[in-house]
C-alpha cells in the first residue's frame, strides 16, 4: 500500500502563535503515524513562487494522510494556524512503481 503525503507550502505572519500551532499538531501527527521528511529547512526556489515554510509529511498510508487532516485533533490545531498563515495543504498518494534506471 502506497504512502501518504502532506505537501505543505506556507507564510505566517505570527511566528509565535505558529509555536503554538506546531506543539498543537503533534497529538494528530502521532495519532496517525506522521513523520516530518521535510520541515523548514535551506531551500531554493528554483521555478514558481516561493513560500517561507516547506514541510512534507509522510505517512502510513493516503487514507491515514487524510484522516489525520480531518480528524478532531488536527482540526483543533488548524484553529490556530488559520488567521496567521496562507499558504498550501495538498495531500498526495506515494508512488510505487518503476524509478529512473
Amino acid at each position: 500500500m502506497p504512502k501518504g503525503y502532506w505537501i505543505v507550502r506556507m507564510d505566517n505572519t505570527n511566528p509565535e502563535r505558529y509555536k503554538e500551532y506546531a506543539t498543537a499538531n503533534g497529538a494528530a501527527f502521532r495519532k496517525y503515524g506522521a513523520r516530518f521528511v521535510v520541515r523548514a529547512g535551506r531551500f531554493e526556489a528554483v521555478e514558481g513562487k516561493p513560500r517561507a515554510r516547506n514541510v512534507v509529511i509522510e505517512f502510513p498510508s493516503y487514507q491515514a494522510a487524510l484522516d489525520c487532516f480531518h480528524s478532531p485533533e488536527y482540526q483543533e490545531a488548524l484553529g490556530i494556524r488559520k488567521d496567521i498563515s496562507q499558504g498550501e495543504i495538498v495531500v498526495a498518494e506515494g508512488y510505487e512503481g518503476p524509478q529512473p534506471s
